[in-house]
């Protein structure tokens, strides 16, 4: 006959602790019931897996041989099991996501329909500037530019490639020859833009394989998109954004755009995480909504 998963578990856990007594507290059950599992097991073996003395239970040289051999198949077998369980359960728990505000933005409304469909879910979103270590800082997921996500993760696009826009105010622009090419910018009437890492962000310009960065020269410096939009309302000068951040008021009449033709798609969103082999329900979940999301986006795109 055959021995069952719980015996060679039982022969696991006398090996670690080198006691019946022990290892039948941890496994929740009888010493009686534990010494005669382990006979039963010699006897289908037969030979001996454990010397017994009155005070002490060492392996044999078979019971050595034996526990180096099942020991990477009950851990297969262990991991097998956690898997399937967590595939079955229900989705529930916390899910911890780290993002910029433009890429916590894109991620909401799919993050509204998550906990919709799975009421016991919760999400903490946070939104920052600079590009945090999610793993060092307890976050399950980030949501960065594809070109920013590190290397070591494993990553899912989201949505569409992001644009940049050029724009000033329709009276900073009726005073003042509208540009024309990146040369023509008044680099001092520039917003300079201040990056997580402290550096001055280049303005990226591309047309027809030509590549030309500027440094703005503005008085004015700012690390936040919010207040860059408010002070280019204000007719402080021109302003380098994220396309989606001033699309309303480019719409509406109160920003100008400039330079259409020089400002290229930049990489879209991503979402990314550490690989995991064993996942919560609640994590494979949203990975799911969110790859379903990112293959409407893709289909979306090749019908247009």
């Amino acid at each position: 006959m055959e021995a069952g998963l719980k015996t060679f578990e039982a022969v696991m856990a006398i090996a670690r602790l080198g006691s019946f007594r022990a290892a039948a507290l941890d496994l929740g059950m009888s010493t009686t019931a534990l010494s005669h599992a382990i006979s039963r097991l010699e006897t289908t073996l037969g030979v001996r897996l454990f010397n017994r003395t009155t005070r002490s239970v060492s392996l044999s040289d078979a019971g050595r041989t034996f526990v180096n051999g099942i020991g990477p198949a009950l851990s297969e077998i262990r991991l097998a099991m956690e898997t399937a369980q967590s595939q079955r359960s229900t989705p529930s728990g916390l899910l911890r996501i780290n993002a910029s505000v433009q890429a916590g933005r894109e991620i909401t409304p799919l993050i509204l329909t998550f906990l919709r469909r799975f009421p016991d879910m919760r999400i903490d979103l946070v939104t920052e500037g600079r590009l945090v270590d999610i793993v060092a800082e307890g976050f399950d997921l980030g949501i960065r530019p594809a070109d920013l996500v590190p290397r070591d993760m494993i990553a899912i696009p989201l949505g569409r490639p992001q644009g940049y826009a050029v724009v000033a105010a329709p009276d900073w622009i009726a005073a003042r020859p509208v540009p024309l090419t990146p040369a023509d910018l008044p680099l001092e009437d520039c917003l300079r833009v201040r990056l997580p890492n402290g550096a001055v962000f280049r303005w990226h310009f591309e047309r027809d394989g030509e590549i030309v960065q500027i440094e703005a020269r503005g008085r004015l410096s700012l690390d936040e998109a919010a207040i860059a939009r408010a002070a280019v309302l204000d007719g402080a000068g021109i302003g380098f954004f994220i396309e989606q951040d001033v699309a309303e008021d480019i719409a509406a009449g109160r920003m100008v755009r400039l330079l259409e033709d020089w400002t290229p798609p930049r990489p879209g969103f991503s979402l990314y995480y550490p690989g995991r082999r064993n996942p919560a329900a609640g994590f494979s979940a949203f990975l799911s909504m969110v790859r379903d999301a990112a293959t409407r986006h893709a289909r979306q795109g090749e019908a247009s």
